[in-house]
Order: C-alpha cells, then sequence, then structure tokens
C-alpha cells in the first residue's frame, strides 16, 4: 500500500482552516490510512471505483460530522489509493 497523505491547500482556506491546517491534515491522513487497512483486511475482488468509494465513505465515518461534511478530498488521491489496494491483490 501507498503511503497515504492528505494535505490542505492554504490558499483555498479560510482563516480557521489555514490555522488548524496541520492538525487538520493529521487527522484526514489518519481516518484515510484507516479505511485504507480496513478495505485491505476486508477486499473480495472489488473494482477501483467502489473501492475508492469505500475509502472515502470509511474515512468520512471516522471523522467529526462537520469535518467530514467540509471535506472534498482530491479524487485522484482517492482513485491511486484505491488502485493501489486492489493492484495487490492481482
Amino acid at each position: 500500500m501507498q503511503e497515504l497523505h492528505v494535505t490542505i491547500d492554504p490558499d483555498g482556506a479560510d482563516p480557521a482552516v489555514q490555522r488548524l491546517q496541520e492538525p487538520l491534515e493529521a487527522q484526514l491522513t489518519s481516518a484515510l490510512q484507516r479505511a485504507a487497512e480496513v478495505i485491505e483486511n476486508d477486499y473480495h475482488g472489488e473494482s477501483v471505483d467502489e473501492v475508492s468509494h469505500r475509502l472515502l465513505e470509511i474515512a468520512r465515518a471516522s471523522l467529526h460530522p462537520d469535518i467530514a461534511g467540509a471535506w472534498l478530498p482530491d479524487e485522484q488521491v482517492l482513485r491511486r489509493a484505491a488502485e493501489s489496494i486492489v493492484n495487490d491483490f492481482h
């Protein structure tokens, strides 16, 4: 599995997010890594699109609802993570 890391673009973020950038990135990264671990341990041949959707769903479920609702992850990062999971099993 590739190393996952979520980054927040400070230029597009409001002042509160800019002040909390580092802990938010850590929390989002942790949630995404945990989601990847869950899926790796329960992978049953799903497609890359299905795995990508599950990554986001599981990661968001572990976050505070306000953070989960505001998080718009980079779709390419999710897809690369999903591809890595799928390819590890093929």
